[in-house]
């Protein structure tokens, strides 16, 4: 069965994003083993760190290299990537192999996909992710899903994913997977 790594862009506990990603394994059940990045303790990137790489970075490094896609849920922030999500990824985007900075990373021609929570910012975010992946070489699936935040999610913490966006999901996941076979 393939692999597929989620990365939830909200390290927040029960995040909208986590619940969208959620939404999301239901639709690969059965069909691929979905397991979840705990990037928490992922310093921000320094090539002073990059010598003795963190052990967070290498835990991180490892399930990218074992994952045979990944999948991002990202928030959007001022209308642009994380700063969080963007530092992951210029950590996973590093040659494994400090000698050769061109040489290849964790995320090297892995299938990446994402997916957008948001409550605006949704295109130029989608944006910047169809720029940046196949800039750090990966092979993007561009089956892009983005929603807003239902409005009742800001009163229970509950988000709330339509018809038309757990449609848009199990296309998504439909897409990933092929691109991975």
């Amino acid at each position: 069965m393939k692999k597929i790594l989620f990365v939830v862009g909200s390290l927040r506990e029960g995040s909208f994003d986590q619940q969208f990603a959620q939404n999301a394994e239901k639709a690969l059940e059965g069909k691929a083993e979905v397991s979840y990045l705990d990037w928490s303790q992922v310093p921000v990137f320094s090539q002073d760190l990059e010598a003795n790489t963190p052990a967070a970075v290498q835990a991180a490094r490892d399930a990218v290299l074992a994952a045979d896609a990944i999948w991002f849920f990202s928030p959007v922030y001022n209308f642009a990537i994380p700063g969080s999500v963007k530092n992951l990824l210029d950590w996973l985007s590093r040659a494994l192999d400090l000698s050769d900075p061109t040489g290849p990373s964790a995320l090297n021609e892995k299938v990446t996909t994402v997916s957008i929570l948001a409550n605006g910012g949704h295109e130029p975010v989608a944006d910047a992710y169809r720029a940046l992946f196949p800039f750090i070489r990966t092979q993007f699936v561009d089956e892009i899903t983005t929603t807003q935040v239902n409005d009742s999610a800001w009163v229970d913490g509950k988000f709330v994913a339509t018809d038309d966006v757990l449609a848009n999901l199990d296309k998504q996941a439909q897409a990933l997977l092929a691109a991975i076979d």
